[in-house]
């Protein structure tokens, strides 16, 4: 269904525009008050699942 897929692409872009704001707001916390491992952890996980979305989308 092309409304499908078109939502589909949408939401594979908002997922890649939130993954790329998480990574500039967890690198302004490490540099203000330091490291923490969670959200590191947190943004892999979040990249991970946007890349899953792109390769599943890609098919």
């Amino acid at each position: 269904m092309p409304g499908s897929a078109n939502g589909s692409n949408g939401a594979t872009k908002t997922m890649g525009v939130l993954t790329v704001g998480g990574l500039v707001v967890v690198t302004a916390y490490t540099v203000a008050l330091g490291s923490n491992g969670w959200l590191w952890f947190g943004w892999v996980v979040l990249g991970l699942l946007t890349l899953a979305m792109v390769v599943t989308q890609s098919n």
